[in-house]
């Protein structure tokens, strides 16, 4: 760790800022790590995640700026996320049948809303995917069950999981990762309702998905049929990032 900072510090931040800002937000760092292994079958180490989490948030330490305007933590807790995202799709054990799948669904979604200009039904996505409706119902969990959905993940092709990870990405990175998140909360507040509520509850207020199912009042797996349905409406929304 000290390495690290010295490392860190070389370019620009002095070592006592970045200290002081690591040695505060170390529980946030932890915190994630927990809430993002709840999600993770066993094969994804807590340690695996708090090591990545730990780089993120020295690079957050070394990149933020106050002028800005968003706070240390909100900007920490971003890049935090991502490295562990990254850790994640190192050792990404989702089947290929899952991405597929997850691409033709948000197709299906993204042709009957062109068509119609409103939100896709349940029931429209499976007559486009010419199964029946519980054979929709499964895939949408098995999306939720097979990979952790972040919302860069979302518009992440197959092909495109072998590329470097963010942190090697260009000076330019962090100008487009502002644009698509801003793009990402104006289609947010387009979709239906209770999709934008299970994905608020379960990002923003960190609910588990059987926390979820109880204030809608409907069952975990249906809970992971909407969340998953939402990221594959959001991808259909957003195909000039996919």
């Amino acid at each position: 760790m000290d390495a690290l900072l010295k490392d860190e510090s070389s370019k620009g931040t002095s070592r006592a800022t970045m200290t002081a800002l690591v040695e505060k937000h170390t529980p946030l760092v932890k915190r994630i790590a927990h809430h993002l292994a709840a999600r993770m079958p066993a094969c994804v180490q807590l340690d695996d995640l708090v090591q990545s989490g730990m780089i993120g948030l020295l690079e957050a330490a070394q990149k933020y700026d106050a002028e800005k305007g968003a706070s240390f933590e909100t900007f920490a807790g971003i890049r935090i996320r991502g490295a562990m995202l990254d850790e994640i799709r190192r050792g990404d054990w989702g089947p290929r049948s899952v991405y597929r799948n997850s691409r033709r669904v948000s197709e299906a979604i993204q042709v009957i809303e062109s068509k119609n200009g409103r939100d896709a039904k349940d029931s429209e996505v499976a007559d486009q995917l010419g199964v029946g409706l519980n054979e929709y119902y499964a895939m949408l969990n098995d999306l939720r069950g097979c990979r952790l959905f972040s919302f860069e993940e979302v518009f992440e092709s197959e092909e495109s999981r072998v590329q470097p990870s963010s942190r090697d990405r260009g000076p330019q990175a962090d100008a487009q990762d502002e644009k698509f998140i801003n793009a990402l909360i104006d289609a947010i507040e387009t979709l239906p309702e209770r999709e934008q509520l299970v994905l608020m509850l379960y990002y923003e207020k960190e609910l588990n998905l059987k926390e979820i199912g109880k204030v809608l009042g409907v069952s975990e797996s249906r809970v992971s049929q909407i969340h998953s349905q939402a990221a594959q409406r959001l991808r259909a929304r957003m195909t000039q990032w996919a």
